[in-house]
């Protein structure tokens, strides 16, 4: 389908369009931002803003909030131009904006941050009030108890701060809210639980604007979508259903486009490579509790789990910028004691940090200086010893397609995938042995991201140890070879990616407060019927086990906790495949399987209940349907 400057009328009355932008333009220096932007909202829909790195998808998005002016254009609100000096006169007009990087005020507490256009409101405020409603639309959020209200916000992590830049727009009440790129840093579910919510304000008749560079989140919750490509809008308005990937994909980078996971050569069998880095019983309260992982030479090792789970504190706390409580770090077999960044960098070990404005760039310097700032702190001698490095970086530009014309521009004047590929550059210019990236294509599109991952692929052939952290798990998936699943603070499971899918790290995610019941009704089972009782995902020829209490000693079903097993490496290996909804005896035991599922009927794995065969077994009716009355509760 061809469709190329493609504009669909809307169906419904003229009044039914909120905003219109006709021809807008917009230049920053010689830059030329929008040329030809034109953008048709209406109220009731999610309406997605897409294209490529620096097609000026933020840049309209800030003149409609008027944080921008525009050079030249039209746009009409509600009828009216818009013709606003300020984004406190947006505000008014009920526009509000959930930005990529967030603009919060470091000093103040989330509650403040919440409501801080009520701030400077004439009057008193009932700060008892404003609590309650915060923490109403963080339930509605479903993070009431993960963002304390009272903590300073320069204290959260990136995605904490992302969520309470949402909250705030929630807490407008706003007719139209431009969510920009509000996902990079979510897990699936924590996704899931944000198009609700969108769903629901587009329900009660609001116009949301939905910027992402995740092609099947456009696909789950947009109902049209524009598409930029250097300043231009070559698609306006197109039905999403109309839409294919690779429709999109082409209009946003002018081209087909091939998977975005290169996968790696297949390991030759029987070799594995030496442990580069070795992290054990890792811990840096309150955050980190225990986390234990290794990566081994050129593998891609990924570090799974939801926000908040610690997978960030401890890639700090690792790299010498979060004091450790215990634990043992060791490079090449030769244990090290990082207490700030220059140690770790000594030892050879580079971090991508997750928030590129805040711990990554400096915004004052060119993009040359941002590249040599790592080789500036481990270079020794007179001078800034810019030489030694020269053959190298141009090298290095042109290997990531850096623009060598601008390297004396200031990098803020670049999109975030070469912003990115910046920062990913300064430490492959000290050939480090680890690479630790913490959501490395956090705010990057597509044909960015596939650049990124060739990198890590040619960096991982070259013998380096790359670690990944990712709330994306199709990324994880795609990209890497292990996953270590952390949940509060602890790792719980490391798995071959060719036994996982989305749903199983979902589940194997699950914050340890999440998967409590089930524990609790494994623990019933046992106190009731004896023997063991597990929770576990089970496929055709492997079983992962999320769960399992005993009552006994004796029986040992040959499943662990977060542990992955091939059916004949456990004890229980008829019961597991034939899933049957009654008792299978095999090697002295009785074990019965039965499924789990949700209220709305998602899979959430198998129950089993193991006992010695020779002893009274109870009836399977009994225990399907306390199963059935586990699934039935929220």
């Amino acid at each position: 389908m061809n469709v190329s400057n493609l504009t669909i009328q809307p169906q419904s009355a003229a009044s039914n369009v909120v905003l219109e932008a006709r021809d807008v333009a917009k230049s920053f220096g010689k830059t030329r931002a929008l040329v030809d932007a034109r953008l048709e909202l209406r109220t009731g829909e999610v309406h997605g803003l897409l294209g490529a790195n620096g097609a000026g998808k933020s840049t309209l998005s800030r003149i409609i909030t008027c944080h921008v002016k525009r050079d030249a254009g039209e746009i009409t609100y509600r009828g009216a131009p818009l013709e606003t000096n300020s984004t406190r006169d947006a505000l008014r007009l009920g526009i509000a904006l959930v930005a990529q990087e967030t603009t919060l005020a470091p000093d103040m507490s989330v509650l403040e941050n919440i409501f801080l256009p009520e701030l400077g409101r004439p009057g008193r405020l009932s700060f008892n009030a404003l609590r309650r409603r915060a923490s109403e639309i963080l339930g509605r959020l479903g993070h009431e108890h993960a963002l304390p209200l009272d903590m300073e916000v320069r204290r959260l992590s990136a995605a904490q701060r992302q969520l309470v830049e949402i909250a705030k727009a929630l807490a407008l009440d706003a007719n139209l809210v431009i969510f920009d790129e509000p996902t990079a840093s979510l897990s699936p579910s924590e996704v899931e639980r944000l198009f609700d919510i969108m769903a629901r304000l587009r329900d009660d008749g609001r116009a949301l604007i939905f910027v992402s560079h995740r092609l099947e989140e456009v696909f789950a919750i947009t109902d049209r979508v524009t598409i930029m490509r250097e300043g231009r809008t070559v698609a306006n308005a197109v039905p999403t259903t109309s839409l294919t990937q690779s429709d999109i994909v082409r209009h946003m980078v002018g081209q087909e486009l091939n998977t975005v996971y290169s996968h790696a050569p297949a390991a030759v069998a029987g070799v594995v490579a030496p442990v580069v880095l070795e992290v054990k019983n890792l811990s840096a309260p309150p955050a980190v509790r225990d986390i234990s992982f290794s990566v081994h030479r050129g593998e891609i090792l990924g570090l799974g789990g939801l926000v908040g789970a610690g997978r960030s504190e401890a890639a700090e706390a690792i790299f010498g910028l979060r004091p450790r409580k215990g634990g043992v770090i060791k490079i090449e077999g030769r244990e090290i004691n990082p207490t700030k960044p220059a140690d770790a960098v000594k030892a050879g070990i580079g971090l991508v940090a997750e928030d590129r404005r805040v711990q990554s760039i400096v915004p004052d310097l060119t993009v040359r200086e941002n590249l040599l700032l790592a080789h500036i702190g481990a270079h020794r001698g007179f001078g800034l010893g810019y030489a030694q490095r020269e053959k190298k970086l141009a090298a290095l530009i042109k290997s990531l397609d850096l623009p060598a014309d601008r390297l004396d521009a200031n990098l803020l004047t670049f999109s975030g995938g070469m912003q990115q590929k910046v920062v990913m550059a300064r430490w492959l210019l000290l050939e480090p042995k680890v690479l630790i990236l913490d959501e490395p294509t956090k705010g990057v599109d597509i044909g960015t991201r596939a650049s990124i991952y060739g990198i890590l692929r040619e960096i991982a052939a070259l013998g380096v140890a790359v670690a990944v952290i990712s709330s994306d798990f199709e990324e994880l998936l795609g990209l890497c070879e292990r996953i270590v699943v952390i949940s509060d603070g602890t790792s719980i499971a490391d798995l071959p990616t060719t036994m996982l899918d989305e749903e199983k790290l979902t589940l194997l995610a699950a914050p340890r407060t999440s998967t409590a019941r089930n524990t609790e009704f494994l623990r019933k089972l046992t106190a009731d019927f004896g023997g063991t009782a597990f929770w576990a995902l089970l496929e055709e020829n492997g079983v992962i086990c999320l769960s399992q209490t005993s009552a006994t000693t004796d029986i040992d079903t040959g499943l662990r906790p977060g542990e992955a097993r091939e059916l004949e490496a456990t004890r229980i290996p008829s019961a597991l495949r034939q899933r049957a909804p009654s008792f299978v005896t095999e090697a002295g035991y009785a074990t019965l399987l039965l499924p789990m599922r949700s209220r709305r009927g998602s899979d959430l794995g198998w129950i089993g209940l193991t006992l010695p065969a020779d002893g009274s077994l109870p009836s399977p009716d009994i225990i399907a349907a306390r199963i059935a009355a586990l699934n039935a509760i929220d």
